[in-house]
C-alpha cells in the first residue's frame, strides 16, 4: 500500500511539473521579445528591436511601441514555419497529455482497472515527452540561428540577442521532458508488470 502511495504523489507531483511546463511554454506564443536588439541613434533617443515568429516591434525611450506582423507566409524563412509548427505540436500534444493524465492517475476513478490506468498514464508520458522535446528543438534552433547570425561577422543585417521567450520556453520544455520521462518509466513498468 506504501508504494501506491508514494507512485500517486509522484504522479501528482509530475502532473504539476507538466501543467506547468506546458503553460510555459503556452506563454511564449504571445510573448514578443524572442529577440531583441537596442540601437542608440543619438543620445536622447534609443530605439529597442524585438521580435517573435509572428511580429516585429520597435519601442523608443519614451516607451511607445509599435508592431508589425509579417507580411508575407512564403516570404518567411523555413526555421520560422518549422518553429511555429512544432510548438504549436507541442502545445497540442501537452493538452492531451493532461487530458490523457487525468484521466489515468491513481488519484482519479475514471478509467477502468489498474493495468489501463497505467497504459493510459504511460501514453500521457509519452505524449509529455514528445511535447517537450519538439519545444526544446524549435527554441533551440530559433536559438542556435540568433546566435549563429550574431557571431557572423559577414552578418551585415541588424544583429539580435536571444530574449526572455526562448528563456520561458526552455525551462517549460525542459519541465515536461522531465516530467514525461518519469511518467514514462514508473507507468511503463507497471503496465509491463501487470500483463
Amino acid at each position: 500500500m506504501k508504494y501506491r502511495t508514494a507512485l500517486m504523489y509522484s504522479e501528482i507531483g509530475c502532473f504539476v511539473v507538466c501543467v506547468c511546463g506546458w503553460i510555459l511554454v503556452c506563454s511564449t506564443m504571445p510573448t514578443e521579445q524572442w529577440t531583441w536588439s537596442e540601437v542608440e541613434s543619438i543620445v536622447l533617443t534609443t530605439s529597442n528591436y524585438f521580435s517573435n515568429l509572428w511580429k516585429d516591434c520597435i519601442s523608443d525611450s519614451t516607451g511607445v511601441s509599435d508592431c508589425k506582423g509579417f507580411p508575407s507566409m512564403i516570404a518567411l524563412p523555413t526555421y520560422i514555419h518549422l518553429c511555429r509548427s512544432l510548438i504549436i505540436i507541442s502545445i497540442v500534444l501537452g493538452f492531451f497529455g493532461a487530458i490523457l493524465a487525468l484521466v489515468g492517475m491513481k488519484c482519479t476513478k475514471i478509467g477502468g482497472t489498474e493495468i489501463i490506468n497505467a497504459r493510459v498514464t504511460f501514453a500521457a508520458g509519452l505524449n509529455y515527452l514528445i511535447s517537450g522535446l519538439c519545444g526544446m528543438f524549435a527554441y533551440s534552433w530559433y536559438g542556435n540561428k540568433v546566435v549563429s547570425e550574431f557571431k557572423n561577422p559577414h552578418y551585415k543585417a541588424q544583429k539580435f540577442e536571444l530574449g526572455v521567450g526562448l528563456f520561458i520556453g526552455w525551462g517549460g520544455s525542459f519541465l515536461l521532458i522531465c516530467g514525461g520521462l518519469v511518467y514514462s518509466i514508473f507507468a511503463g513498468r507497471e503496465g509491463c508488470q501487470s500483463r
